[in-house]
């Protein structure tokens, strides 16, 4: 999510997406694996936290139009990282660099406890002995997952998987239906209430809600890919409506069929022996074989790329950083058993970065409307103000929820 959270599926593209391509490569970018996260986001904060989903919604559409407006101020700039040293020089290119990259880290740890999680969900009683040494479910699958995922972290071309990742939309919409599903026809119902408003819980859920509309990096890429680029705000405006949509849809069924017991993924609700329930965790187990190495592959590069130019070349050297990330990932992931602090996380502090608060002083800065108030300056600054207030507070939340866990 994100995101996810999201793969950058269309970098390397040549130029001449056709308008239903540039939609669906912007679903993509969006719908992601907040669409398992969004329901507990709702149980935490109550019904009437959706008004801050849809100002959340409302500002990134903004923002990423503002992203369109600064690459139309120069046009060599064809990434976000051209965007940041347009505005900022070289030094503002490598902070947003380490920003998206730790962004990526975080959510590839997110993908192997998202794994190990529904693994467990389907086999409770796994486990691995070793001698004396007995290792239970949810950490042997965070091991065996990362196993499954070694020879992906070997390749260099990743074409094949970025296609396979290519139908997370699909996968998004399979997973919405099979909940329906569980609640129409499993015997389960949509008869929660559930509550009105939880004031405690209103950072952790806006901070899931900001981790839902996490795509902004992959913008640049969209617009530059795109036949009629006069065409990207409606391209941008089909993506955003089909994603608050199917996320809101998702929320609000999982929400009146499991109310206050709502699990950090909602695939951890369901029952497993129905049909429609094996369907939705199956197709989530997917997304982290898929996504994992595409997510941590531009990480690797910004490694590699700060190397001397004697190492940064060699095979080895290649095969060794990869190694590095996923046995530190792993790591973390094996003692680090929850998502939805980690999701909060990402979203409170990376997710308002990239998608809120650098464009808006990108733009500022690179329009130079920052000399004198105007109905554009206090738009930004506003979204700068809720930005900031919200990754402050969602990130006290979840580290003061965190230590309370331990």
């Amino acid at each position: 999510m994100a995101s996810d959270l999201r793969t950058p599926l269309t970098q390397g593209q040549r130029a001449g997406s056709s308008f239903l391509k540039a939609c669906f490569n912007g679903t993509n970018a969006f719908l992601g694996i907040g669409l398992l996260t969004v329901p507990y986001a709702v149980s935490s904060g109550g019904w009437l936290s959706l008004v801050f989903f849809f100002m959340v919604a409302i500002m990134t559409f903004y923002t990423g139009i503002l992203l369109k407006t600064c690459m139309d101020a120069d046009p060599s700039v064809k990434s976000y990282l051209d965007i940041a040293e347009r505005a900022f020089g070289k030094r503002g290119r490598v902070i947003v660099m380490i920003i998206m990259n730790s962004e990526l880290y975080l959510v590839a740890i997110g993908l192997l406890i998202l794994e190990s999680e529904n693994l467990q969900k389907l086999f409770p009683n796994f486990m691995v002995k070793i001698g004396a040494l007995i290792i239970e479910a949810r950490q042997s699958f965070v091991l065996i997952t990362a196993l499954v995922i070694l020879p992906s972290m070997l390749l260099t071309d990743l074409s094949i998987l970025s296609y396979v990742s290519a139908t997370g939309v699909f996968s998004c919409l399979i997973i919405l239906g099979s909940i329906f599903c569980v609640g129409a026809f499993g015997g389960v119902g949509f008869h929660e209430k559930g509550t009105l408003l939880n004031v405690s819980g209103l950072p952790t859920a806006v901070s899931l809600y900001i981790v839902c509309f996490a795509g902004h990096p992959v913008i640049p890429s969209i617009y530059t890919s795109m036949r009629k680029r006069q065409q990207f705000s409606q391209v941008l405006l089909f993506s955003f409506v089909l994603t608050t949509f199917t996320y809101l849809l998702t929320a609000s069924e999982s929400y009146l069929m499991y109310g206050e017991s709502v699990e950090s993924q909602i695939t951890l609700n369901l029952p497993t022996k129905l049909i429609s329930s094996k369907v939705a965790i199956y197709t989530t187990l997917l997304i982290p074989v898929t996504r994992y190495a595409l997510m941590l592959t531009p990480v690797a590069n910004a490694i590699e790329g700060g190397l001397s130019e004697d190492y940064k070349n060699l095979r080895t050297i290649k095969i060794l950083v990869r190694m590095v990330l996923l046995v530190s990932s792993t790591i973390v992931a094996y003692v680090f058993p929850y998502f939805e602090n980690l999701m909060a996380i990402v979203g409170s502090i990376f997710v308002v970065l990239a998608s809120f608060v650098l464009p808006c002083l990108c733009y500022l800065k690179i329009s130079s409307s920052h000399g004198s108030w105007n109905f554009k300056l206090v738009g930004n600054v506003t979204i700068i103000v809720f930005a900031t207030l919200a990754g402050v507070l969602g990130t006290y939340s979840s580290i003061a929820e965190l230590v309370q866990n331990y």
